[in-house]
């Protein structure tokens, strides 16, 4: 009675809890909040990676009262990382740094035909750019905190799920248990990459780009199980650094990407000391006593079974959302079962419209950084700053950097031709040979461009595919005239940068349906 009393003059004086802890041992005694209730929270971002950080820092500089909660699970070796999600932690950031670091190799083996005497052999110290790269990314996730702190985001290091539409529960690291309220809740969890658990010695022996970025000692011998982008891009840097390198494809590269220039990809990293194992399934992996793994696979062309050793075995076949552990069915929000990702509107929205997904975890929207950046913002700005600004996610640009790098935008070839009919669809390309391969003597076999368009007057674009150096660089420019609805010919009124890669974009005068030879000689 003594406490009612208390806790009904407290009321009165306009005072109230914001948030309750209680030790797990403790259990949960009620909710916070509630459905019908006052929120803790306006905002509540359950991801700490770039999406859902924009989202929350774009709503506290519009005022409102934001927390952001995250928890890295461990990958199955152990590996853990800070805040920043996938991209600063175990994706975009360090996989450029050591495409860099491989890039450099090429450049130094190139000097002295540019006058610079490099002492032999040249040699690659896999700890010392390791140890680099992760102080870099620990930099970035130190700057995260500083970020949320300065706008007045409250930042939670839990692992949450749902309690109810409004509430949200959070285990510390401690074992204790949090609840969280808030009128709006956006997920932005992002995903893992996906084991194949159903292989022997995949998940006891197995690494993942959650890993990678993380070992103390060079991975050694690798081979790199997929034809993703991540496989892609890690065996390309791998080998640039001068490791033995093996990629076993089970069907076809970058699969959803123009397949053209996935195939020139895949040909330049194979001129270049990458091996590659087409139409092979992993069957079983086993330690030998020397430490390595001995790999047992299936040629699916022919039927036999070969047998390989390795230093690693990397996985990249493809990701998961981290959605298992949410309970979105106490929220009531609805997944794809195929996929366990999230059904969202074009508003965000999921199937309850106070709760929003962004990012890797939404249906149906590319699994790039900077859409979920945006995605989050415009979702803030609509929220609470009087905007009914929709992401746009046609026109998205990308770059796959592998050793050759393949960037581009819109529509490839595929696409194009089943949107709108051969007959309907122009393609303009060229090979062409950067300036900087030439005095080096490099083979630029692989260096092709192709702009996809209408076949009828003025030709919009409808796609541009770059394959080359700097390839995001490149592609970025023409993005923007592609997104504001560019035609072939207002391309060919651009005047081109002399001497670059990027004004042969401006230059493709030859188109696949006249049969003529696409290769660029001389500088007219």
């Amino acid at each position: 009675a003594v406490m009612a009393a208390v806790a009904l003059a407290l009321r009165r004086r306009g005072m109230r809890f914001r948030w309750r802890i209680w030790a797990s041992a403790g259990g949960v005694r009620g909710a916070a909040g509630g459905a019908a209730g006052q929120q803790d929270y306006d905002l509540l971002v359950i991801g700490g990676g770039s999406g859902g950080l924009a989202c929350a820092k774009e709503a506290a500089q519009l005022g409102r009262k934001v927390a952001v909660v995250d928890y890295v699970e461990p990958s199955p070796r152990g590996t853990r990382w800070g805040l920043g999600g996938t991209c600063v932690n175990v994706g975009c950031i360090p996989k450029k740094l050591m495409h860099y670091a491989a890039l450099l190799g090429h450049m130094i083996q190139d000097a002295h035909h540019y006058g610079w005497e490099v002492g032999q052999p040249i040699l690659h110290d896999w700890e010392k750019m390791a140890e680099a790269v992760q102080n870099h990314v620990k930099s970035l996730n130190w700057g995260h905190r500083v970020q949320l702190q300065d706008r007045k985001v409250k930042y939670f290091n839990i692992k949450a799920s749902f309690v109810n539409q409004h509430t949200v529960r959070g285990i510390t690291k401690g074992g204790k248990e949090m609840l969280l309220s808030a009128e709006h809740i956006v997920i932005a969890t992002g995903g893992r990459p996906k084991y194949p658990t159903h292989i022997e010695g995949a998940l006891e022996y197995g690494i993942t780009s959650d890993d990678i970025f993380w070992l103390k000692k060079s991975p050694g011998k690798t081979l790199v199980v997929g034809a993703s982008y991540v496989a892609l891009e890690c065996a390309g840097f791998l080998t640039g650094i001068g490791l033995d390198i093996t990629v076993m494809m089970r069907s076809i590269p970058l699969r959803g990407f123009d397949q053209q220039m996935s195939s020139l990809v895949t040909e330049h990293m194979e001129s270049h000391g990458t091996r590659f194992l087409r139409g092979c399934i992993p069957s079983r992996i086993r330690k030998l006593p020397d430490g390595q793994l001995q790999v047992t696979w299936e040629d699916g062309i022919s039927g036999k079974e070969d047998m390989g050793t390795f230093d690693t075995v990397l996985w990249a076949i493809g990701r998961v959302p981290e959605t298992r552990c949410l309970n979105l069915e106490k929220a009531g929000v609805n997944i794809n079962p195929k996929n366990q990702k999230i059904v969202v509107d074009s508003q965000e929205a999921t199937s309850i419209p106070h709760i929003y997904a962004i990012g890797d975890v939404a249906e149906g929207r590319p699994e790039l950084t900077p859409t979920a950046i945006m995605a989050g913002r415009l979702l803030a700005q609509r929220l609470f700053g009087q905007s009914s600004d929709l992401m746009d996610y046609d026109n998205v640009p990308t770059t796959v950097f592998t050793p050759l790098e393949y960037g581009c935008v819109g529509l490839s070839e595929e696409e194009a031709v089943a949107r709108h009919g051969q007959e309907h669809v122009e393609v303009y390309h060229a090979y062409y040979k950067p300036l900087e391969f030439t005095v080096a003597e490099r083979d630029a076999s692989q260096c092709y461009i192709k702009m996809v368009c209408l076949r009828e007057p003025p030709q919009l674009v409808l796609g541009l595919h770059f394959l080359g150096p700097n390839a995001g660089e490149v592609t970025q420019g023409f993005a923007l005239g592609i997104k504001c609805g560019a035609s072939y010919a207002q391309v060919m009124r651009t005047v081109g940068i002399h001497p670059t890669c990027s004004e042969e974009v401006v230059k493709l005068r030859i188109s696949k349906r006249s049969g003529l030879d696409p290769t660029v000689t001389g500088c007219g």
